[in-house]
């Protein structure tokens, strides 16, 4: 695999990792409200996310020249 998508996932882990580690009952918190909210709100949350990713990697591509 690409060396960026490596440091690209580590970059991830680090973002996601940094919620349990520095406030683990908030995360724990909006956790359980995640699990509660219904499927379609989760799909359109997920769905925002994978678009806003989407336009990110276009434009940071986009910029240097790919």
């Amino acid at each position: 695999m690409n060396a960026t998508v490596w440091m690209a996932l580590g970059l991830v882990l680090v973002f996601e990792g940094l919620g349990p580690m520095l406030y683990p009952r908030l995360w724990r918190r909006m956790i359980i409200t995640m699990a509660r909210m219904p499927d379609g709100l989760l799909r359109r949350v997920g769905g925002g996310l994978v678009v806003a990713g989407a336009v990110i990697y276009y434009m940071v591509n986009r910029g240097n020249g790919g």
